[in-house]
């Protein structure tokens, strides 16, 4: 597809086009194997040493912007970038990610340098849609992601950095009261997640009960 039909597809909402530019989800859940890091964009992070247990997983994926202000804290390596906002080319660029995932439904903020990249794709509406009625509102970019991994063939994933906004977000300076999220119906999500598949586990349990 060329960069004006890309403009078209984006503007005519024609959700078929634009999965079509990206890698199919079969192919993209085949590559999430072994020991998975998914590293969320808590401001409690900082404060721990997690940073080599990070980098040493399998694959590692980040969220948004992907903020990394320490090694120590947040460790240095972006195999798979789930974005609900938009990235400039240098931003990925420097990120370097094998796999950008679109996650959020707003489309027209899709960015050809993102649609355009080897390994883009686009999940289905339908994922983010199930998961609205669930949670009675707009699932975040790391639930949407947990919901993916659990379809996926990984043997450990390790969720670093999800306190369900306790300590805010190293992406923006909204409070919870600032955005759409229902953050106690995540956590609940989160919770009866990791009881009926033990793979998943949280590398700071007390997030679950604070």
């Amino acid at each position: 597809m060329t960069r004006l039909g890309f403009y078209l597809a984006r503007l005519l909402r024609d959700e078929p086009a634009l999965a079509g530019l990206g890698l199919p989800m079969a192919d993209v859940l085949s590559q999430m194997q072994g020991d998975i890091a998914l590293v969320g964009n808590a401001q409690s992070l900082g404060a721990t040493d997690h940073g080599a247990a990070i980098d040493a997983a399998d694959l590692v994926i980040r969220l948004n912007r992907a903020p990394m202000p320490a090694a120590r804290s947040h460790g240095t390596r972006t195999d798979v970038l789930a974005c609900a906002t938009s990235l400039k080319a240098a931003q990925l660029h420097q990120l370097n990610p094998k796999l950008v995932l679109w996650m959020s439904p707003k489309r027209k903020r899709l960015s050809w340098a993102m649609a355009s990249r080897r390994g883009f794709a686009l999940p289905p509406l339908d994922a983010y849609l199930r998961l609205k009625a669930r949670l009675a509102a707009p699932p975040t970019t790391g639930l949407m992601m947990i919901d993916l991994l659990a379809q996926s063939p990984a043997t450990k994933i390790t969720l670093y950095g999800f306190d369900f906004f306790a300590s805010l977000s190293l992406s923006g300076r909204r409070t919870a009261a600032q955005v759409p999220h229902n953050f106690q119906a995540e956590r609940a999500y989160v919770t009866a997640l990791l009881a009926r598949d033990r793979r998943f586990c949280m590398a700071n349990p007390s997030a679950l009960t604070e």
